[in-house]
C-alpha cells in the first residue's frame, strides 16, 4: 500500500456504498446549491472523483498531488471549479464537495484501522483531501477572476459604442472615468468604424466624462492622432466651462483640434464639413 496507509484498500473494496453516504453528506448540507445543480449531474460528478481519486492513491504517493498519477484528480477538480464558477456558486460552496467526503472516508477507516492505527489513518486522509481542497478553491478563484475581466472588458466595450450620426460622420460618447486600458477599447473600436463607414470626421463626446486632468488630456489627443491617421477630423465635444478651465490651469495644448461645448453644436459642425447644410422647416400650420 502506497505510504502504508489503508485508504488505498479502502477505496479498491467499496462496493458503492461510499459514494452513497458522500452523496448523502453534500445533498444535507446547505453548501449544496440545488437551484444551480441537479443530483444526477452532482452524482455523476462525485462517482467520476471517486474514480479518479481511487486510481490516483493506489499509483502514487499521498504526499503530494503534483505527480502525474494525479492528473486526472486535478483534471477533473478543475473542470468542477470552472463550471461551478459560471454557475454561480461561492468558493465555500464548491470546496465542501472535496471537504464533505472527509466523514464517510472516516468512517470507513475506522471500521479497518487498529485503534492505535486510526490516529495516522485519518491524518493521511485528511491531508491529502485538503490539498484537493486547496487546489479547487485555487482553480475557482483563477476561473472567477477570468470571467470577471471578461465581463470588465465586455462592459468596456458596451459603454464606449461607436454610433454612425450621418455618412462620413461617426460618434463615440463617453461615460465615466477615462484611463489607459478605456482609451485603448475607445481607440481601436473608434479607428474601426472610420474604416467600416469610411468616416472623414469622428466626434468624441465627453459629456460624461466627469473630471479631465492631464492624463485623460493626453489619452484624448492620442485618440485624435489616430484618427487623423486613418483620414479623419476629430471634433471633441461636451467641453463644459469646469473642464476648459481645468484644461487651462494644467496647460494642456489641444492643437488643430475644434471643440464645441455641446454634442448638438459638433454634430451641426461635422455635417457642414462634409458638405450637408442644416435647414430649418416652418411647421405647418
Amino acid at each position: 500500500m502506497p505510504d502504508g496507509t489503508l485508504l488505498p484498500a479502502v477505496l479498491a473494496e467499496d462496493d458503492g456504498r461510499l459514494l452513497d453516504d458522500w452523496m448523502r453528506e453534500q445533498l444535507a448540507s446547505a453548501s449544496v446549491r440545488r437551484d444551480l445543480i441537479g443530483e444526477t449531474e452532482l452524482r455523476q460528478q462525485s462517482t467520476e472523483f471517486l474514480d479518479a481519486f481511487g486510481q490516483a492513491v493506489q499509483g502514487g504517493s499521498l504526499r503530494s498531488i503534483d505527480g502525474p498519477e494525479w492528473t486526472s484528480v486535478r483534471e477533473l477538480l478543475s473542470s468542477v471549479s470552472r463550471s461551478r464558477a459560471l454557475q454561480g456558486f461561492s468558493p465555500s460552496d464548491t470546496a465542501w464537495f472535496v471537504f464533505s467526503l472527509k466523514q464517510p472516508l472516516f468512517t470507513r477507516l475506522a471500521a479497518r484501522a487498529a485503534p492505535e492505527q486510526l490516529a495516522a489513518e485519518a491524518w493521511t486522509a485528511s491531508t491529502v483531501l485538503d490539498r484537493l481542497g486547496l487546489y479547487i478553491t485555487e482553480v475557482f478563484q483563477k476561473s472567477r477572476e477570468e470571467v470577471i475581466a471578461r465581463q470588465q472588458q465586455e462592459l468596456m466595450e458596451l459603454s464606449t459604442p461607436v454610433v454612425k450620426i450621418w455618412e462620413g460622420v461617426v460618434a463615440v460618447p463617453l461615460i465615466g472615468t477615462l484611463d489607459s486600458a478605456r482609451t485603448q477599447v475607445v481607440m481601436e473600436n473608434l479607428l474601426a468604424r472610420i474604416v467600416e463607414n469610411s468616416a472623414s470626421v469622428a466626434i468624441i463626446d465627453i459629456t460624461g466624462v466627469p473630471t479631465v486632468d492631464t492624463l485623460v488630456a493626453q489619452h484624448l489627443i492620442k485618440t485624435v492622432a489616430a484618427a487623423r491617421l486613418m483620414g479623419a477630423e476629430c471634433i471633441i465635444s461636451g467641453i463644459r466651462p469646469q473642464i476648459a478651465q481645468t484644461i487651462v490651469h494644467l496647460g494642456v495644448v489641444l492643437e488643430n483640434v475644434t471643440t464645441k461645448a455641446s454634442l448638438a453644436d459638433a454634430i451641426l459642425v461635422a455635417l457642414r464639413s462634409t458638405g450637408y447644410t442644416v435647414t430649418r422647416i416652418p411647421p405647418r400650420s
